[in-house]
């Protein structure tokens, strides 16, 4: 039975891997947290990490999909087909500990209504998976999952030896839980390969505020990052995994020379391993082009280094950007690519597939690529930074039409919908 006696819903628990950086996952977090407390509800939140509010948190480490012991059970769970004794106990065993945290948690928090951010979605944790399904089958406690990136959309997950844990859990099929997807070709996917109906709410921004300006703040990081006044910065705004894509970047870095363009990547998180890395600073090194990573002095929020230096956010990354590359072959929607209309910077994206279907009908005026850099592309990119007045009004346009479709005011609309079907207003 579930444990709250009230058929209002008034605590929310949001249920994740991580609340802290500047993940896709923590960031789309973050705003349905901000649109649901000005709806009126608490918010509170369970991870294996986090730097959010501690009153309003509760942390287990086993929780968090880089834990050595779950990472342990990722690397056996994954490419291959046969699972031994002792795999099979240690899931259990951390599903038990992770169930019983659970409990404490929507007990502690009184929490009516649970917002699972990914964890019945990718299996980067299949214990917290697994005992988040137990738990909402035992309460019947109102669930909305909130999916990003389903296992079937990834390679690495395709040769396994867990799919029971997988049909039961990633996602559940329950009563109780209403699914949301971020694009189209998830809802008709989730409805083909496990007969789930859901709703669409795609990643916004608060297109109806205004982006910041420069401040004498951010105006010397340019020259804390050795970006000279007649030189091009390029933000790669992405971790440094394969599906970004960055060695586009760097070839369009390249064949700028004339424009004497660097390259920063804002995010530091290699989730996927190193070798990626070590490829695109291999590649980038053979075409001569310098990338900046500086996770010493570039970090989620302003502050400062250990030693007493300014620590940049991404924020103060994308205003002294002169242009924004998003060259990556697969997204599950596309948080960069908003950020980069917000801050009012020109772009250029890859045609992929989730872009080609739900936002390139828009109309928004961007440089577009198609799985390799052209000269028309870089012929796109040179007039834009040859012509600011032009990229201006063309940054104010798209700014307006993603204010249409992405705002906040989307999601509070969107979140209603789902709340309605627990019989809320």
């Amino acid at each position: 039975m579930y444990l709250s006696k009230s058929s209002v819903i008034r605590n929310i628990g949001f249920v994740s891997t991580r609340f802290k950086g500047n993940d896709g996952v923590s960031l789309e977090t973050a705003k349905w947290r901000t649109v649901l407390e000005r709806m009126g509800y608490e918010c509170f939140f369970f991870s294996g990490l986090s730097d959010w509010d501690a009153d309003r948190s509760m942390v287990v480490e086993e929780a968090f999909f880089a834990h050595p012991v779950i990472q342990e059970i990722q690397d056996k769970s994954f490419g291959s087909t046969v699972r031994n004794e002792k795999l099979s106990g240690a899931i259990q065993s951390i599903r038990f500990k992770l169930k019983t945290a659970l409990y404490d948690f929507v007990k502690q928090f009184k929490i009516d209504l649970l917002i699972p951010e990914n964890a019945l979605t990718i299996p980067m944790n299949i214990p917290l998976g697994l005992a988040l399904t137990e738990l909402i089958a035992e309460t019947g406690i109102p669930t909305i999952a909130h999916h990003h990136d389903f296992s079937w959309e990834r390679q690495r997950f395709s040769v396994n030896c867990v799919s029971d844990y997988l049909s039961v859990a990633f996602p559940p099929k329950l009563h109780s839980i209403n699914h949301v997807v971020i694009n189209s070709e998830a809802r008709q996917q989730l409805s083909f390969r496990c007969g789930l109906s859901s709703i669409v709410i795609p990643n916004v921004l608060d297109f109806d505020t205004s982006p910041p300006e420069i401040d004498d703040y951010a105006r010397t990081m340019r020259k804390d990052l050795g970006v000279g006044d007649d030189e091009t910065l390029l933000l790669q705004p992405t971790r440094i995994v394969a599906r970004k894509g960055i060695e586009h970047a760097i070839e369009l870095a390249s064949r700028l020379k004339d424009k004497k363009a660097k390259l920063l990547i804002s995010h530091q998180e290699r989730d996927e391993g190193s070798d990626y890395y070590s490829r695109t600073m291999e590649y980038a090194a053979l075409l001569g082009v310098e990338v900046i990573i500086h996770s010493d002095i570039i970090g989620a929020e302003r502050g400062l280094t250990e030693t007493g230096h300014k620590k940049y956010s991404l924020n103060d990354c994308y205003l002294n950007a002169d242009f924004v590359t998003y060259p990556s072959t697969y997204e599950g929607f596309g948080n960069a690519f908003l950020e980069a209309l917000w801050f009012k910077k020109p772009v250029l994206v890859n045609r992929y597939s989730i872009f080609q279907q739900d936002i390139e009908p828009l109309a928004f005026d961007v440089v577009i690529m198609e799985n390799y850099i052209t000269n028309d592309a870089v012929n796109a990119v040179r007039v834009l930074l040859n012509n600011p007045v032009a990229s201006n009004l063309l940054a104010e346009r798209n700014f307006e039409i993603a204010r249409k479709f992405f705002s906040y005011t989307l999601l509070e609309q969107r979140l209603r919908q789902a709340l309605m079907n627990f019989g809320q207003l």
